[in-house]
This record gives C-alpha cells, structure tokens and sequence, in this order.
C-alpha cells in the first residue's frame, strides 16, 4: 500500500509523527485483509471484530513531508483468537527502510468477549 506523506503527518520538523506509524499500519491492515476477501466492515456487521491487544514499531529512518512510503503487511499467525502481523514500511523512490513493526489482534464478539477465529477467515488469510 502506498501513502504520500502530508503536512499534517508531520510535525514541527517535516519528520512523521511517530504515533502515526499506527495509522498507516490500520489502513495497511485493513487494505491487506480487503485483498484477501476479509471485509472489516462486513464482518462488524457479524459482530465479530478484531481489537488490537498489542503493537510495536521499530523506527529506522525518518520518513518526511513530501515522500511517498509503501507498507507491506504480512501474516504471521493466526491461531484461536490471536492475529499476529508484520509490518515493513520503505521510502518508495530509494527503497530507503522506515521502520517496522507489529500487531497482535484479537477477535471478539458485539459483547467484545474473545472468540475464536473462524476456519474460513483463517483460510481466506493464509491465501
């Protein structure tokens, strides 16, 4: 997924705010699980959501006003109610690494209650 850093990202210094990197991970995540026929939206609507029990960033080089980043998203688990994904984001023209990080999901019911990970979710995922 590719995203065009703005003003707004930025702060004071034109480097990427770093709570920021979360943002681009959910729109990475929430693209990725898209490309795999896992619609976020749908599945609320099942009431089966996925909440995000733990994240980590590893910053490498500041990403700064102007450029434009790719994230990579990458399954690395998806067992019971946990998901676990990796993050990779680079500086599109010189492949220049940003950071890297990841998230550990878990799914829940309406009642946000842990609830295991549907077969066909999973499947669709390790596609």
């Amino acid at each position: 997924m590719e995203i065009k850093i703005y003003y707004q990202d930025t702060d004071c210094g034109g480097v990427v705010y770093y709570a920021n990197y979360l943002t681009y991970f959910e729109r990475a995540r929430t693209e990725w699980l898209a490309e795999k026929g896992v619609s976020v939206k749908n599945l609320a609507k099942q009431g089966i959501l996925f909440v995000v029990a733990h994240a980590e960033i590893d910053y490498k080089s500041p990403a700064k006003y102007g450029e434009t980043i790719i994230i990579q998203t990458q399954l690395d688990s998806a067992v019971g109610v946990r998901l676990e994904l990796s993050y990779r984001i680079e500086e599109k023209e010189m492949k220049r690494l940003i950071a890297t990080g990841k998230t550990m999901l878990v799914c829940v019911n309406s009642n946000l209650k842990p609830q295991r990970i549907s077969d066909d979710i999973v499947k669709k995922l390790k596609l």
